[in-house]
């Protein structure tokens, strides 16, 4: 920008606010008062007094801001064909104080307030995520008193050591987040899951593993029955401690049911004095002309379960069905469903002819149907192995009322896994490990 054609001798004076003298054949002035900005002067140079005292003769330039107080400012300004300065000064005398800034190069206060007002809650927001984010994964226990920082013990590497903390701090995130079931849903359907077990070194594994399937289920109620005379801590401290929606039961099935020791009669099968405890509880919890809707399922806790499962399960209107995989000497059994989609057989090798050759692990049914017929149980005595699951399912269905699922029973999301039974050997008859340690 040119500089603008001044009279050195040309200047104004202001004795109090709003009164002010200009030199004939001068520029026109800008009308200032106390807290006016003025911004003519980009080309020349601004040489100011004050009357308290201030030393005449700083040069500015640009913006001119005066002040509003009380004590009368004297402001001489005078042209002079000189190169201005872009820079702001502020020139102080007493209590007064005198501040120039370039109108070119500084925005306005306002614009600085909006900016401000801009960052600001953009700022406080990511400072509070940052906090309940990062910081609690940065949590670690330490004692009263002790330094929060640890030295890697002697042979160490100080990496690997920060990566084992590291490790540490991840385990407990995730053993939150993995403890806790979905939210309760006053729409979804109940999902009553039926699970008997009995003592032997794999249970916890087996209940555990299970649990951490249920955990992601929302609207589940586990039952559990043990057959025991009385529920062992074990089981007591396991279910307690998954945060599931959970009921603890327990029946011991009777000694003359039983051959040598803990053998039973082949002609028992395991888990039927548990599972008919189970129907009675539940008929004796809800009456029969419940309005609560809701799906039993009988799920033993040596099988692996997809979690689409029980979303199948969800909507049975009275028993549904669907493929397990690794049962009688099979990659898999399933019923055998027709192009209109209903159930016309079953695809298994072992006593195909039975009313429904189906694995325990294959058939839901609906809660109300379980409290309307409630002469259904399964039978003790008097059965064959393999006609459990028909024992109860004819006395609630009949072949073409079953509802195929996943996907027309085309789908796998069952498997019959099974535990090793683990090979303890070297234990010997007195136990070399402590006996007291809970496995």
């Amino acid at each position: 920008m040119p500089p603008l054609p001044c009279t050195p001798d040309d200047g104004a004076e202001l004795e109090e606010e709003g009164q002010e003298t200009w030199a004939e054949g001068s520029l026109e002035p800008p009308e200032y008062s106390r807290g006016h900005e003025w911004r003519e002067a980009d080309a020349c140079v601004l040489q100011q007094e004050l009357v308290a005292g201030a030393k005449p003769g700083v040069h500015l330039a640009g913006l001119l801001t005066v002040p509003r107080t009380a004590t009368p400012l004297r402001l001489w300004l005078s042209w002079t064909p000189q190169t201005c300065f872009r820079n702001g000064w502020v020139v102080s005398a007493g209590n007064e104080e005198l501040w120039v800034q370039p109108a070119l190069e500084m925005p306005k206060r306002r614009d600085i307030l909006a900016i401000v007002l801009i960052v600001l809650p953009w700022t406080l927001l990511v400072t509070v995520w940052h906090q309940s984010t990062i910081a609690p994964l940065l949590a670690t226990h330490k004692d009263d008193g002790s330094d929060p920082r640890r030295d890697a013990p002697p042979g160490t590497d100080p990496r690997e050591y920060c990566m084992s903390d590291r490790d540490i701090v991840e385990v407990v995130r995730t053993e939150y987040v993995y403890t806790r079931p979905p939210p309760w849903s006053d729409t979804l359907p109940t999902i009553h899951v039926v699970t008997p077990t009995y003592s032997r070194p794999v249970q916890k594994a087996e209940l555990t593993r299970m649990a951490n399937t249920l955990l992601h289920v929302p609207n589940l109620h586990w039952l559990v029955v043990e057959d025991a005379p009385r529920r062992t801590p074990l089981t007591a401290r396991l279910l307690r401690d998954t945060g599931l929606n959970y009921t603890h039961l327990h029946v011991e099935t009777p000694r003359n049911y039983k051959l040598r020791g803990d053998a039973r009669d082949p002609r028992i099968p395991r888990g039927t004095m548990q599972r008919n405890l189970a129907l009675r509880w539940l008929r004796e919890t809800f009456p029969r002309n419940s309005s609560q809707p809701g799906v039993v399922y009988f799920a033993d806790d040596d099988n692996t379960y997809s979690l689409e499962l029980f979303e199948e399960m969800r909507s049975t209107r009275r028993v549904s069905v669907w493929p397990v995989a690794f049962v009688g000497g099979l990659r898999y059994e399933a019923p055998r469903v027709n192009g209109a989609g209903k159930v016309v057989g079953w695809k298994t090798v072992f006593d195909p002819h039975r009313p429904f050759a189906i694995d325990m692990a294959g058939f839901a049914v609906n809660l109300r149907l379980i409290l309307q017929r409630s002469q259904a149980y399964f039978k003790l005595r008097g059965v064959k192995g393999g006609y459990q699951e028909s024992s109860l399912l004819r006395e609630l269905v009949s072949l073409s009322d079953l509802e195929p699922k996943a996907a027309n029973c085309t789908k796998i999301l069952v498997w019959h896994t099974r535990t090793e039974k683990p090979v303890l050997v070297n234990e010997g008859k007195k136990g070399f490990t402590d006996p007291t340690v809970e496995i």
